[in-house]
């Protein structure tokens, strides 16, 4: 009978109880010793006496330098772009042109100082002269 719970030719019950226990056993076995592996290799916690409420106040921190610097380049090329419109009468461009500018060196600000942008960093060269590439 095909569809019988009873033991078959290897003498195995139909059920495979016995096998996925044996199955669930070996699981948990390889599944203990991966935890165990991946807590031998995370790294310690540091303890550096801070109190843990900190963390919100670095995060607030970080904001307002990140908006201030922003908020930098938008009024610094604002400010530009007015004295240039003053003193060279060409009322609106140079505020318009400057405004711009002045956003675009606050993302870009922005973006240098949340390290999503690396710095431009000049190579040194040898005493023989610029590096071929």
């Amino acid at each position: 009978m095909a569809g019988s719970n009873g033991p078959d030719e290897t003498g195995r019950t139909g059920s495979g109880d016995q096998d996925g226990n044996a199955r669930g056993d070996d699981l948990d076995k390889r599944r203990r010793a991966l935890e165990a592996a991946i807590a031998a290799r995370r790294p310690e916690p540091v303890d550096d006496g801070k109190a843990q409420s900190t963390g919100g106040l670095n995060g607030i921190g970080y904001a307002l330098r990140l908006s201030s610097e922003f908020i930098a380049g938008v009024v610094v090329g604002a400010g530009i772009g007015w004295f240039i419109d003053r003193f060279a009468g060409t009322s609106p461009w140079g505020l318009i042109v400057f405004l711009l500018l002045g956003f675009v060196a606050g993302v870009l600000n922005v973006l240098r100082s949340a390290g999503l942008i690396a710095e431009h960093r000049i190579r040194k060269q040898d005493a023989d002269g610029p590096k071929q590439e």
